[in-house]
């Protein structure tokens, strides 16, 4: 790690109370550490272009009952063999399941993937979210 600078930074009043109010309800004991996490964050997805090698995770939550589609989601990950290092999957209630797999490779393979899967019917909501270490 660097050597700590101080900077100032200007900002309207009530989006500081907004912010002051986002730290608290997030545990931070400090804005420079908020910060500091809201610049890394940037970094990094600013940093992901369609070659960048990447991970993360992809989060779909759908419908089992919906016909064949339990299948149509195994067949499309059995695809990406080389992309997913392992899935787990959650029974919220009688109709509906959470899976999380967490991924690896090119973003544009992964962004295909997700792309896949979150537009299958019966894909209630799904997110990929990038993560990786700051640039």
């Amino acid at each position: 790690m660097g050597r700590v600078v101080r900077f100032a930074v200007s900002i309207d009043e009530k989006l500081l109370e907004k912010f002051d109010s986002f730290l608290e309800r997030k545990g931070y004991v400090s804005r420079s550490e908020a910060i500091r996490d809201l610049i890394r964050a940037a970094l990094i997805e600013e940093s992901v272009d369609e070659e960048s090698e990447v991970f993360g995770t992809l989060t779909i939550v759908y419908d089992h009952h919906k016909r064949e589609l339990a299948e149509k989601i195994t067949e499309i990950e059995h695809s990406y063999l080389e992309n997913i290092i392992s899935t787990m999957h959650i029974h919220i209630d009688h109709h509906h399941c959470l899976e999380t797999i967490a991924v690896k490779g090119k973003a544009k393979e992964i962004k295909a993937l997700a792309d896949k899967l979150i537009s299958l019917k019966g894909v209630k909501h799904g997110k990929l979210v990038f993560t990786g270490i700051e640039p």
